[in-house]
This record gives structure tokens, sequence and C-alpha cells, in this order.
């Protein structure tokens, strides 16, 4: 199971780590955390060390009730760090946390590698398109609504059903327009409960039946920490038990804020694998 970064094939038989690089002033863990080139640079070179093979870049709060953000603002927080990035790691491949079709084709202009769309291309009608003409991987997520409405449409007949109803249609449309590499991402956080969170977990495996690469994106998430009645800051302890869940459900990619920890879990379960 690969995919083509660049012209260059990722095997991601053997799980692979995206680690995350806020941009934001508002995200729930690393909100704000970066404020200059050196702190940008710091934190890709820390996470490329550690293992990380994607860095993944988000402009735009997707936390619930995240507040609105213009495609100008989101496009004016972006490019700068990522052409700072592409000129210090050129090898680097940057993935783009962006459900914005604009935002996505002028990243990829700039030298992104993959895009990491939460709306699976429901929330722009020309995403798609974007994606098919430079061809670069493309992480489709299951969510309802948009950030500031999500956390109210919980309601599901059948969830697991749904989910999978909802990918077969997005993967079909993908390859309507020739899009080759698709990673599904079922959405921890969006759109559900922390019951119906776990309900997923537990059921990680279905997702494998696409046969596509499944993305993990649990990290410091409210689905640990109000379980646990703890904090973001709390949860790279739970951070770390699902995603041991996750790699023995199949995941083929973490997505994390803690990427040497995220190692550990995937040499870990090698060894039992």
């Amino acid at each position: 199971m690969t995919i083509n970064c660049k012209g260059q094939l990722i095997d991601l038989n053997q799980p692979k780590i995206m680690g995350i690089l806020n941009l934001t002033p508002d995200s729930f863990f690393d909100g704000g955390a970066y404020k200059t080139d050196a702190a940008f640079l710091n934190q890709v070179a820390k996470m490329l060390a550690e293992g990380a093979t994607f860095i993944d870049v988000g402009a735009y709060s997707s936390r619930p009730d995240a507040v609105f953000v213009s495609e100008e603002e989101e496009l004016h927080r972006l490019l700068p760090v990522l052409d700072l990035i592409i000129k210090e790691f050129p090898e680097v491949f940057l993935s783009i946390d962006t459900f914005r079709s604009q935002v996505a084709a002028q990243a990829i202009a700039h030298g992104a590698a993959l895009i990491n769309d939460i709306s699976a291309g429901h929330l722009d009608a020309d995403m798609m398109r974007v994606i098919a003409d430079a061809q670069v991987p493309y992480i489709m997520m299951h969510m309802r609504g948009t950030p500031q409405t999500m956390k109210d449409l919980t309601t599901y007949d059948d969830l697991l059903k749904e989910m999978i109803f909802y990918f077969s249609e997005r993967v079909e449309l993908a390859k309507s327009y020739q899009i080759k590499d698709l990673i599904l991402d079922p959405g921890f956080g969006f759109s559900k409960t922390v019951a119906q969170n776990y309900e997923v977990l537990k059921n990680l495996n279905l997702f494998q039946t696409f046969g596509l690469p499944v993305l993990s994106a649990l990290s410091r998430k409210s689905m640990i920490y109000k379980l646990l009645d703890t904090t973001p800051q709390e949860a790279l302890n739970g951070t770390s038990v699902l995603n041991t869940l996750s790699l023995m459900k199949g995941a083929q990619l973490l997505r994390v804020h803690d990427v040497k920890e995220a190692a550990e879990c995937i040499a870990l379960v090698n060894q039992i694998k």
C-alpha cells in the first residue's frame, strides 16, 4: 500500500507518522505556540528528527466552535511559513490541512505534497478538481456540517453504516476525477460524541474494506481528556494508548502532536505483529 508524494513512493504497509504544525492562535492544544520563524523551523526539525514522515500544516482551526477565518487570512498565515519550511527542508513532505480548493491549489504551487481535507470535498465543490489536476494524495475525513456546527450533528440511525456509505460515495467521486492516492480519516472528534468516537475506534478495522490507507488522528483530543477528567496538556499517555489501539486495528498513519511517543507506539506494535 503506497502513495506517491512528489514522485516518491511512500510505503504505508509500515505505519507512518504525520506531525502537526498549527499556525492558528486558537487550536485546542498548541494554538499560538509558535510565533517566530525560528520557532516554526525548530518544531519541524524536532518532528522530522523524531520520525515524522509528513508535517501537517494548518492555518484554520477546526476544533468545535472554531472562529471563522477568511480565505485571505488563511493564505496570509500559511504561505510564508510554507515557503520558509520548504526552503529550510526542501525534501519535506508537507500536508496542508484545508477544506478550501484555492488554498490547496496555492499551497501545492508552493511545494505542498498532499492535502488533508476535513470535509472530503463537501465544503468546496472545486477541491477534487484541484487534487486531480495536481495528482497529490488526498486525505478525506468524515464530518457533518462545519467546525462551527458539527457538535450539534451527532444523531445517527447507524453511525458505522452511515460512515461506510459516506466514504463509499466520497471514494467513488474521487475516483471519477481520476484521483489516484486516497487516505481515509474517520474524523475522531468531528460530529461525534465521546461514546461515538470510541465506537468508531473499536471498529476501525471496518474501514480497511476500502483497500485504502486509514489515518488515525486522536492526539490529545477531548475523547481522551474528558473521559479521564483531565486536560489536553495531560493527555499524552491516553493518546499513546489510543494510538496503539489504532495501530492494532490497522491504521497506517498517525497524526500527532508528539512524534517521539508515536514512533515508540509503532516500534512496539511492530514487535507484536
